[in-house]
């Protein structure tokens, strides 16, 4: 049977033009909501909608940089500007509704030791993954404890940060860790308005970011077996499936957690 658990409901996903994020845009899709897409790109996101659609799912792409303010507002704007078959007002219009978003949107700058970080990358880090969580949150959240229903938040982390770390990305472990922290901080202030925020960390998946320098897809595979308790990296739709599990009314009791999906990796 399928699982219809977010019909007649809006998604925003940010990062959603290439895996993790792109696996989470169709996921809730597949579940019966309609997905805004964002992302800096707007080639990757107009695949994203290709593939969305022709599932039969409703999407739309915006292309936005989530470090800065407007764009972050401009997204919300365009979630809640959607047609929406939930919420309609005395007169029959329609009345949008920001009920679900993932914050995705991240980057990844190392490999090598912290002294030898170009200044650029660690602002680039930190623009993205700490700011542009940041200025989502606000957005988001704004619009959302507005909302008779509410809303909920899941902001994607990293095991590097508060779980684990490697040599080559202490700056990144840094930034991920201001996430978890950010989001457990927030979820404290606003569960009162009606607004869940909660978290999921994965470990080493199956996208270009878990690719050691110079290593293919085969080598990444025997490198699991070795060093991974499940013997195997997570797959996108495996993370994806954690995301909407925080995001649905199956974790309604679930405020500022912290879901690690990561094979074992980090025990």
């Amino acid at each position: 049977m399928t699982t219809t658990r977010f019909t007649g409901r809006t998604a925003l996903v940010t990062g959603a033009g290439s895996g993790i994020g792109r696996a989470v845009a169709l996921a809730f899709a597949a579940e019966g909501a309609q997905v805004v897409v964002a992302g800096r790109r707007p080639e990757p996101l107009d695949e994203t909608v290709r593939l969305i659609e022709e599932r039969g799912g409703k999407a739309l792409a915006v292309t936005a940089d989530v470090s800065r303010a407007g764009d972050a507002e401009a997204l919300v704007r365009a979630a809640v500007e959607l047609p929406h078959p939930r919420l309609r007002s005395g007169g029959g219009t329609p009345i949008g509704s920001l009920d679900v978003a993932v914050n995705n949107a991240g980057v990844f700058r190392g490999g090598r030791p912290l002294a030898d970080l170009p200044e650029q990358d660690w602002h680039t880090q930190l623009a993205v993954n700490v700011t542009g969580v940041h200025l989502a949150l606000q957005a988001q959240i704004r619009r959302m404890r507005t909302q008779p229903s509410g809303g909920a938040i899941v902001n994607v982390s990293s095991t590097f940060g508060l779980h684990a770390t490697s040599p080559g990305a202490a700056a990144y472990s840094a930034t991920k860790a201001a996430v978890t922290a950010l989001s457990r901080g927030a979820a404290l202030d606003h569960i009162g308005d009606g607004v869940r925020i909660n978290v999921v960390s994965p470990g080493a998946t199956a996208t270009s970011m878990s690719l050691r320098p110079g290593e293919t897809e085969a080598g990444r595979t025997e490198r699991a077996k070795a060093t991974l308790p499940l013997g195997r990296i997570s797959t996108t739709e495996e993370v994806a499936a954690a995301v909407l599990y925080l995001a649905s009314d199956d974790a309604a009791s679930l405020v500022g957690t912290d879901l690690v999906v990561d094979s074992g990796g980090s025990l």
